[in-house]
């Protein structure tokens, strides 16, 4: 008995979720419905006639541009929501983000309609949720950013027009001019992105918003790819940047002291790199690193100091040592009358920290990173 009342359940939400799409998307075909739906051709030919059985006007339209339709100017009040529906819609609504696209106040406005239009049960549930769950953003140590032409990149990106920027990147020439046809936004640790086909082009390309200098929504609209899925984009642009920046492997031991602390310190590669690596019969654990290079990652094993043990390459131990030396030079001992004296005779005879790495000598130190790292989506190098 409990079976039947619950597939009887599911069917009538199903039933529900199938008239809500209809409205919002007139001329979905059944393939496109069954993906939403989650359920086969057959079940939403069979839910069709049961709808205009039920008295639902549904119809059918065929050709190329085919598809199920409600009679115009049919509309249905059948919007009740679940408990656990009304919670996730007060999850999903980011204060922050909407405000930076200049949808504060309509937010805002929208979550009052919302808990307005909930019975008391579920505005409760909603009420609790608001208060008790937040979603903060930005990484440790960094503020959200809130660029001065994010809204108008967003009304481009809702009303399909054209953009015309000025950007700043980091390859020469420093400064372009450039025509996109903006697809989206994406913000990952409070920093926003456009992704944007440059006009002209079939690619697309992923710009830092914080780097554009001026922009101007043109009087030109374009024709948005069909096929294009931000998410499933995004996705493969981090993966795509991940192998284009992670080229080499170091071969490391770790401590047990560090191998403990790992979930605490948040690199992601060394803990996923040191995932089911059992210890040796002193605690250590060789794990296999992806690298970039052995300058960029000596300059952040460094931190780690003697917790850390390169075994290769034999290059990346090298850097190590130089920057060790290097530190080592910059606090050596000396007596204050020399000091001055002694620091010029080093920098003159091209051996101290004045002749590489010092502030003073305005070149990087050796192994301190400064290979070119390849670009972060949008232009940005990560943070180490």
């Amino acid at each position: 008995m409990f079976r039947v009342v619950t597939e009887a359940g599911a069917r009538s939400a199903r039933l529900v979720s199938l008239v809500l799409l209809l409205q919002s998307q007139p001329g979905a075909t059944a393939r496109q419905l069954a993906g939403r739906l989650g359920v086969s051709l057959r079940t939403v030919y069979r839910d069709v006639g049961e709808l205009s059985a039920l008295g639902v006007p549904v119809y059918a339209e065929t050709g190329r541009l085919g598809g199920y339709r409600l009679l115009d100017g049919y509309r249905t009040t059948l919007t009740g929501l679940t408990a656990g529906e009304a919670q996730a819609l007060f999850l999903v609504g980011l204060p922050g983000p909407a405000a930076s696209l200049g949808l504060g106040g309509a937010a805002a406005a929208a979550e009052q309609k919302l808990l307005a239009a909930l019975g008391r049960g579920h505005r409760e549930r909603a009420h609790r949720t608001r208060d008790r769950f937040l979603v903060d953003l930005p990484a440790w140590y960094a503020e959200a950013e809130r660029p001065p032409g994010l809204p108008e990149l967003a009304d481009a990106v809702l009303g399909e027009r054209r953009v015309r920027i000025r950007y700043r990147r980091w390859a020469e020439p420093r400064q372009v001019s450039r025509t996109v046809e903006p697809h989206g936004l994406v913000v990952k640790n409070g920093t926003w992105y456009l992704v944007a086909r440059p006009a002209g082009t079939s690619v697309m390309r992923v710009y830092r918003v914080g780097n554009v200098g001026r922009l101007r929504v043109l009087d030109e609209s374009f024709a948005r790819d069909p096929g294009f899925e931000l998410g499933a984009f995004w996705r493969e642009r981090l993966a795509e940047f991940d192998r284009e920046r992670l080229t080499g492997t170091a071969t490391i031991r770790l401590s047990p002291e560090l191998a403990d602390r790992l979930p605490d310190i948040g690199d992601r590669e060394l803990l996923r790199a040191a995932e089911g690596v059992r210890p040796d019969a002193d605690g250590w654990r060789t794990v296999a690193l992806p690298i970039e290079s052995p300058d960029h990652a000596a300059g952040r094993l460094v931190p780690y100091g003697a917790q850390v043990e390169v075994l290769a390459p034999a290059e990346l131990r090298t850097a190590l040592v130089r920057l060790a030396a290097d530190v080592l030079d910059r606090y050596r001992p000396i007596t204050p009358a020399a000091g001055t004296a002694a620091s010029a005779d080093r920098a003159a005879a091209g051996t101290g920290p004045a002749a590489a790495g010092s502030p003073s000598s305005g070149t990087p130190a050796p192994g301190a990173g400064n290979r070119r790292r390849p670009a972060a989506p949008g232009g940005r190098r990560p943070a180490r």
